[in-house]
């Protein structure tokens, strides 16, 4: 695919823009006990690489990809453009009622339903057992334990894609999309997304995570691909 080198973290290759690029190892969280032995969790950390980022991500044909960060840190955006593959993605739900209902109700009142329907198709697409990638808000943990065991039992592993941006970043996302939360809701968001961000960094994964990747906006913004393969 690339005259780049590629370079495999846990079943997640990672193609390089340039030749000879070896990512710096990350330590690893040990993994947890389960029925039976799992290769210990891996962190990679692609942020501050401005010029040397990979333009590409590849997961095994079962994973299952979280994607996480703040409201208005591009996540809708980046599963737009570079997703190959089955993406579910909680803003195309509010979209789509939005087309409904907008002028008739104040989105607080549909919100509830909102969320059904994106679960709903999120069970939906996980019938169907290939890989697949999830938006998340941060604030569910308890999507992630439910993805952590869907992987399992499909065969398949779970990762964290992490987007660490700056809060001042993620507001001007929102403005710039003409839409945002409440600041109750981003102070929320925001308390998350930090703990989880500290908790990655010292290589303790959220309970079932085989590996985490984190990027910043400028890695994001190279990443053309993510997809699935053996």
């Amino acid at each position: 695919m690339s005259k780049g080198r590629t370079v495999t973290v846990n079943r997640t290759t990672v193609y390089a823009t340039t030749s000879g690029l070896a990512l710096p190892e990350q330590p690893g969280a040990p993994a947890r006990k389960a029925r039976r032995p799992l290769p210990a969790a891996v962190v990679r950390d692609l942020r501050d690489r401005v010029g040397h980022s990979p333009y590409g991500l590849r997961f095994g044909a079962r994973d299952l990809v979280v994607v996480t960060g703040l409201p208005g840190s591009g996540k809708s955006t980046l599963m737009r453009r570079a997703v190959r593959g089955t993406r579910v993605d909680s803003q195309d739900t509010r979209e789509r009622w939005d087309g409904r209902m907008a002028g008739l109700l104040p989105y607080a009142v549909y919100r509830p339903l909102v969320r059904l329907a994106h679960y709903a198709g999120l069970r939906r697409a996980l019938r169907e057992g290939g890989g697949l990638v999830v938006h998340d808000c941060g604030t569910q943990a308890w999507v992630r334990r439910w993805l952590a065991r869907e992987a399992r039992r499909r065969g398949g592993a779970l990762h964290l894609l992490l987007l660490d941006v700056t809060p001042g970043t993620a507001l001007d996302g929102q403005r710039e999309r003409g839409r945002g939360v409440s600041r109750y809701a981003f102070a929320r968001h925001r308390g998350a997304a930090a703990r989880l961000l500290r908790s990655v960094e010292r290589g303790d994964l959220p309970e079932g995570c085989r590996s985490a990747v984190l990027i910043d906006r400028d890695a994001a913004d190279v990443l053309r691909r993510i997809d699935f393969g053996h």
